[in-house]
């Protein structure tokens, strides 16, 4: 192994580790998070009642646009499988050609 890939796998090794810590970093302090009394222990009660929450729904994506990203998605995955396949044969008989 020459010292380019060597220095390519390390690079590639440390960039996975940094990806990962800053994943944890960041995903880290919303699932540690807990609700403490306040200083002082004040006159208030341990465990207060939760709020009253209503839930409304005010965005999205609509329907068409997820079915437009989906075709979308699909094309763009199908033309690159062509054009592999299509190179691919290509490499295949001029490796054929030249033994």
């Amino acid at each position: 192994m020459n010292l380019i890939q060597c220095i390519r796998r390390l690079a590639a090794v440390l960039a996975g580790l940094g990806g990962a810590a800053l994943a944890f970093v960041i995903a880290a302090p919303a699932a540690f998070a807990i609700r403490e009394p306040p200083p002082g222990g004040g006159g208030a009660p341990a465990h207060p009642a939760p709020p009253d929450t209503v839930a409304i729904v005010a965005g999205g994506m609509p329907g068409w646009q997820i079915a437009l990203i989906a075709v979308g998605a699909a094309l763009l995955a199908a033309a690159l499988t062509v054009l592999l396949d299509r190179a691919w044969a290509a490499r295949r008989s001029l490796a054929a050609r030249g033994a």
